[in-house]
């Protein structure tokens, strides 16, 4: 199979089947974010009990990529610490800007392989977007602007 096959699937998967999606329960954070082009809008919903996600969802409509992306990011991040969940958010916001890939260690391959799926949007600036809104959305959460 084709990289970029897989990377299709992968996409389509998590916007079909979307993980964490709802409130996440006793959230302290959560921020929203709307694309006004295209009309996708977001909204990430965080328990976060000291430097540690205990709880991390998503609710939200619009098309395939931004919705897959916040449950890629809900996926990845949940259970996390705020350190290694800024890191991995800046390296994905990075990513798409510089066209590169996510190749940090602290990763597993398979999560690598999920958060790369979403590079393809490199190629169409319109997109980009769409996959930044919910990884936007997750660090007003953590600063708790809304």
């Amino acid at each position: 199979m084709e990289l970029k096959q897989l990377y299709q699937e992968i996409i389509l998967d998590h916007a079909k089947n979307p993980r964490n999606k709802g409130k996440c329960e006793n959230y302290n954070h959560d921020a929203k974010a709307h694309n006004p082009l295209c009309g996708d809008k977001v909204h990430i919903y965080l328990n976060l009990d000291k430097d540690n996600i205990r709880g991390l969802s998503f609710e939200g409509e619009g098309c395939a990529i931004s919705l897959a992306s916040a449950s890629i990011l809900t996926d990845t991040l949940k259970g996390r610490d705020l350190t290694f969940t800024k890191n991995i958010t800046n390296n994905f916001l990075n990513m798409l800007k510089s066209k590169s890939k996510i190749t940090l260690n602290s990763l597993s391959e398979d999560q690598i392989t999920t958060i790369n799926s979403l590079s393809g949007v490199q190629e169409f600036p319109m997109r980009i977007k769409c996959a930044t809104m919910a990884w936007h959305a997750l660090l007003s959460a953590i600063e708790k602007k809304n």
